[in-house]
């Protein structure tokens, strides 16, 4: 992207600024209601010493984005690429980047469908925003055809990333898709892909699968704090995968009104480590140091 830092330059524009990097929390407006809005969020962060990527379910947040850091608040934005946004398509993916402005916002977290029509019951309490929201931003698509493979769309989009300042997320995709997707990845050299909370009922990754999986330098892994507070993981899998696992990278999910606030969430997050076995290193890694080098340029 024209005119964005070089990758030591975006590292240490942030390490001189925030202690921790949150890649994962959802802030109004969005498909459903939220905590907060983006600069209440973003002010947030700054008080405990963080950075924030937004994430919204609607599209993208990177406008929003780039307004909060008019305010010189850490925040960055992302893209969901859901059928009300235009869906895996990389025109909208283009769009979002030609939204950026800050030199120091690295690459574009792209987020694969998050409404994907899986049979799944959430746990979570939550309203749509609006009557619009959940008529129409609540539609599902798809990232495979009728015979299980990759559509063409979706493919061109991993060519398309693959020359282009994004990091892609493999959203709310079920295994057999997480699995077509990372072998995309390695047969057209994406630069950077991440596995989106791949421990979600939806996808069904334990630690053992991700161990086996991990390794890759351009394979980044998220650990959310919330496929933990709901019960969709256990203890031991949840304290292996922050303790063993390689290219972790740990986040919320959060801004959901049902769920802890952020500081609960900053606090609780170190009860957690400590009871893991993390020693200073480890938490710093996986709370800064690998989701810098992810979205670095």
């Amino acid at each position: 992207m024209t005119g964005s830092a070089p990758a030591a330059d975006f590292v240490g524009y942030w390490r001189s600024r925030v202690q921790f990097l949150d890649v994962h929390y959802h802030a109004a407006p969005d498909a459903w209601q939220r905590r907060r809005g983006v600069i209440a969020a973003g002010r947030c962060y700054r008080d405990l010493g963080g950075g924030v990527v937004l994430k919204n379910h609607l599209g993208s947040s990177v406008a929003a984005a780039e307004a909060a850091r008019e305010l010189d608040l850490p925040v960055l934005g992302s893209v969901v690429l859901n059928a009300i946004a235009g869906g895996p398509a990389w025109r909208v993916v283009a769009q979002a980047l030609a939204q950026v402005q800050a030199p120091s916002s690295g690459r574009l977290l792209v987020h694969l469908p998050t409404v994907t029509g899986a049979r799944h019951t959430s746990r979570l309490t939550r309203s749509v925003s609006n009557d619009y929201a959940g008529r129409d931003g609540l539609y599902p698509c798809s990232l495979c055809d009728d015979g299980g493979r990759l559509t063409a769309t979706v493919l061109d989009l991993v060519r398309w990333a693959a020359d282009h300042p994004v990091v892609l997320s493999t959203g709310h995709a079920d295994r057999d898709t997480v699995y077509r997707l990372i072998e995309a990845a390695q047969r057209h050299r994406l630069p950077r892909l991440m596995l989106n909370q791949p421990a979600n009922p939806m996808t069904g990754l334990n630690a053992a699968d991700l161990l086996a999986l991990a390794g890759e330098p351009w394979l980044f892994i998220e650990q959310t704090a919330l496929t933990y507070l709901l019960g969709y993981q256990s203890w031991d899998d949840f304290a292996a995968v922050l303790r063993q696992v390689p290219n972790v990278v740990y986040s919320s999910d959060l801004g959901q009104p049902s769920q802890i606030d952020l500081t609960e969430w900053w606090s609780i997050s170190r009860n957690w480590f400590d009871a893991a076995g993390l020693g200073a290193a480890r938490v710093k890694e996986i709370e800064l140091d690998k989701p810098l080098a992810m979205l670095a340029p």
